[in-house]
């Protein structure tokens, strides 16, 4: 949605800002090096830079005009770079992770402002049981991280001077409301375009790539990582809100509340 709007550009997610937050050592031209790499590079073992549209080459050549060098003007240039791509000023990031790293992002960008995405965690544990990346397809494994990373995010955000908490069920039921509280929180005007991003879903899509191992192993397919983002091609589905009640066997429900009925409740999510 808010890659739809005319101003703003958000990439695939990154995943590799906990990376680039270390300390650098060496001299400035080894800062910048090692700095390029871990981002080109990252993850390890199946990188994803070609998911960005943007030349390695062209990557460390703009790092080098950054003189002196310091990380947060390098993290700058890389989002700079995507965003320029779409003839677009502003830029963000979807990656889910960073709840756990907003204090040290905000640290070095000052300006981040941060949206958490809550939803109800039996609806979480459905969709993501079935993902490649999946922690495990048991519910109990998957209430514990849905747990984990909602108490982590909310932690770090007490030290956070912009940060706005969402439920996705408000959301998918009134899509324009919350899309102008973003709108307000980020300081940018609401554009409706960002209600009609399922037009241009399929053609955005197309830059999620296949990751492959070091071995020459496919981690996950074109055609996956397309299937996985499959709900964007369509506008809200409030289908999707308690999907639990009818899809979720009543032994599943039991396991997961045992782990999370606490945080549910204290989010109020209703327990049956």
């Amino acid at each position: 949605m808010l890659d739809s709007h005319p101003q703003l550009a958000i990439p695939p997610e990154t995943g590799f800002l906990p990376r680039a937050l270390v300390s650098l050592f060496g001299n400035e031209e080894r800062q910048r090096q090692s700095f390029g790499e871990a981002l080109i590079n990252f993850p390890p073992e199946a990188p994803g830079w070609r998911d960005f549209g943007i030349s390695p080459d062209a990557f460390m050549a703009e790092l080098r005009t950054i003189t002196p060098f310091h990380v947060d003007e390098a993290i700058r240039c890389f989002y700079r770079m995507y965003a320029t791509r779409f003839g677009k000023q502003r830029w963000g990031d979807k990656t889910p992770a960073y709840g756990r790293h907003m204090r040290a992002i905000e640290q070095v960008l000052p300006e981040a402002c941060f949206i958490h995405i809550i939803r109800d965690g039996r609806d979480v544990a459905l969709s993501l049981r079935e993902m490649w990346f999946a922690p495990g397809k048991d519910m109990t494994t998957l209430a514990r991280q849905w747990r984990r990373d909602i108490c982590a995010t909310r932690r770090q955000s007490l030290g956070c001077r912009h940060y706005l908490e969402l439920r996705y069920e408000s959301l998918v039921l009134d899509p324009e409301t919350c899309l102008r509280d973003i709108c307000d929180f980020i300081e940018i005007d609401y554009d409706p375009a960002m209600k009609d991003y399922h037009r241009r879903a399929a053609a955005r899509l197309l830059e999620h790539q296949a990751r492959t191992l070091a071995s020459g192993t496919v981690l996950v397919t074109q055609d996956q990582r397309l299937a996985q983002q499959r709900l964007t091609l369509s506008p809200p589905d409030p289908s999707r809100i308690f999907r639990w009640r009818t899809a979720m066997l009543p032994g599943e429900r039991a396991e997961y509340e045992a782990v999370a009925g606490g945080l549910l409740a204290a989010l109020d999510y209703p327990c049956i």
